[in-house]
């Protein structure tokens, strides 16, 4: 995995296994993603949340952009262990969580200006998911919050729907709570 912005452009990160359950995001659509957030976010000011975090290259991204407060949660002990000892050996402002992501939307009691999720793309409740973080109080007022899905599903008709943004097979729609 490459970082493709900010204070540790162009370094790679070498993940641990070919074998694990995820489903990174391209260097591709990463790069299209961050060009939109560059102009939406002030990265010094955002507190951030990587759902189903993966490999936690969101979230590295976000770090090396210059974010200070960023939660990663996925259920998977080894991406959680992977994360947490790259940000120890990069001194990056991420808090790991192991969880399975929906008991820790329900038992969150903060909230964030930018959530990002990237599901596994077969999950099950996939449809209900951007109703449910925007019913669960977690996104700021003023927040956006990206879902990575494929391209066969769409969310246009959910409230709080923004705009949906297509990259080869993955589409990143965004919504917010405002007008």
């Amino acid at each position: 995995m490459r970082i493709i912005g900010g204070q540790w452009k162009g370094r790679r990160i070498q993940i641990p296994s070919n074998n694990w359950p995820v489903r990174p995001t391209t260097d591709f659509a990463r790069e299209a993603l961050f060009n939109i957030l560059d102009n939406r976010l002030d990265y010094s000011v955002t507190r951030a949340l990587d759902l189903f975090g993966g490999t936690g290259i969101h979230a590295i991204e976000l770090a090396s952009r210059g974010c200070m407060d960023i939660t990663y949660v996925d259920r998977y002990r080894e991406s959680t262990r992977f994360v947490k000892s790259v940000a120890k050996e990069m001194d990056l402002p991420i808090t790991t969580v192991q969880a399975d992501v929906f008991s820790f939307i329900k038992k969150a009691d903060s909230q964030w200006n930018y959530i990002f999720a990237d599901p596994p793309y077969d999950m099950q409740g996939l449809d209900e998911f951007p109703k449910i973080i925007l019913e669960a109080k977690i996104l700021a007022p003023d927040g956006i919050f990206v879902l990575e899905h494929p391209s066969k599903k769409k969310f246009s008709d959910i409230p709080g729907f923004k705009e949906a943004r297509q990259y080869g097979q993955s589409v990143f729609s965004f919504f917010g709570l405002g007008s």
